[in-house]
């Protein structure tokens, strides 16, 4: 088997690693997800370097050929794509003579340095075959040249402070963290999803969920001045800006709502006020997410945390609704929904103290309770409804993002 493996010449280059979990299981279908997310990381990383990506089995290989990879600059921008569980920077070397891998891991740990750690492990795979030594030869003979180098460190196979892995591929690759990412599927290779982007907590998280999953997600937000304010606007704009962290990319339709609102509250119980607007919302939505080919109106309802959320509001609303309506969040509890609003980042622009349309036309007492069978007949009479509906839709500002 040795005369089989031929050894290359080479210097040590620095790479990013990037580890995909779901993607991997996906069968004939894996080519289409991993060309999604070749394509974000490109789109993500374009002009900031010469950069170039490798396909290897399981994973992704990036590398820098306008210079040395500046981790510190690249990481941020893979991290956060969707599909990654994570990321390792680390080493390629093209020399796979043991020697050289002995060197290269001690040269490695230098860099990483040795003063917070007491323990370490040498974890090798094998993935070609022809090369002429097992997996558990390599991590023996690197483990007593590391022990050799570094006198204060000491072997421990079940739980070292770091470990070092060595990856025998085409290449061998040398790193020794992970760097934990999002996981997921590439956004775009579920299809499309419009979310009603409020300006609150709620529906920032719920756009974030269903990109995580795979969907494109595109946003409608009700402005409805002189009731809500440029800022309350601003607000929804700096959220949606937010989310193409993750989402490359986003669509914004600003739909102007004061009209529909007023003429909604002149002709509707006030009791019922509420979800009236979200059945016309609703409706908005549809329209314009069917003319951009979306398969689902995308909310951050959780059930029960308002009184328009509630079993029987929801029922009422989505009633209303000419495709899916897909609630990520609805068993959440809010205490969940703020952790991972901090976690990407939107919760501070959701408590900028902007109040959207539904806050300032909310009932005093709502009811929790609708009937759908009640609403819709009530509605039946609203012979301008739809005139106000297309008005709006018409009329909606586009924010490309």
């Amino acid at each position: 088997m040795a005369e089989e493996f031929e050894y290359k010449e080479g210097a040590e280059e620095k790479v990013l690693i990037v580890k995909y979990g779901e993607i991997a299981v996906r069968g004939n279908n894996r080519k289409f997800f991993i060309e999604r997310l070749l394509r974000t990381i490109r789109k993500n990383l374009d002009g900031m370097g010469d950069f170039y990506v490798v396909k290897e089995q399981g994973r992704l290989i990036l590398e820098d050929r306008g210079g040395e990879m500046d981790f510190d600059k690249v990481i941020p921008k893979v991290l956060c794509i969707m599909g990654i569980i994570g990321v390792s920077p680390g080493v390629r070397v093209k020399n796979q003579r043991l020697d050289n891998l002995k060197k290269v891991c001690a040269d490695h740990l230098r860099e990483v340095g040795v003063d917070d750690y007491r323990t370490f492990k040498i974890e090798t795979k094998r993935s070609n075959k022809k090369y002429p030594m097992e997996s558990n030869a390599v991590s023996a003979a690197v483990g007593e040249y590391i022990l050799d180098e570094f006198p204060s460190l000491t072997v421990d196979v079940h739980e070292p402070d770091i470990t070092v892995y060595i990856e025998l591929r085409n290449d061998a690759y040398v790193y020794s963290r992970l760097i934990k990412g999002l996981g997921g599927l590439p956004v775009g290779s579920s299809g499309k999803g419009i979310v009603m982007l409020s300006g609150g907590i709620d529906s920032p998280v719920a756009a974030f969920m269903m990109a995580k999953r795979g969907v494109d997600v595109e946003g409608v937000y009700f402005n409805s001045p002189p009731y809500t304010s440029e800022r309350a606007k601003q607000k929804v704009v700096d959220l949606a800006d937010r989310l193409t962290e993750f989402t490359g990319s986003f669509k914004l339709y600003v739909v102007p709502f004061t009209d529909l609102q007023l003429y909604l509250l002149e002709h509707v119980p006030h009791d019922k006020l509420t979800i009236f607007l979200k059945r016309a919302m609703t409706r908005v939505a549809c329209i314009l997410g069917e003319r951009d080919g979306a398969l689902a109106v995308i909310t951050g309802d959780s059930v029960g945390q308002v009184a328009s959320q509630t079993m029987q509001g929801l029922h009422a609303i989505s009633a209303a609704a000419t495709m899916p309506i897909m609630r990520p969040l609805a068993g959440f509890d809010k205490q969940e929904i703020v952790d991972i609003a901090r976690q990407i980042g939107t919760f501070d622009i959701s408590i900028r103290p902007y109040e959207d349309c539904c806050t300032i036309f909310v009932a005093k007492h709502p009811e929790t309770k609708p009937k759908t069978s009640v609403i819709e007949k009530i509605e039946a009479k609203l012979t301008d409804l739809d005139k106000y509906i297309n008005e709006a839709v018409e009329n909606a500002e586009i924010i490309e993002l």
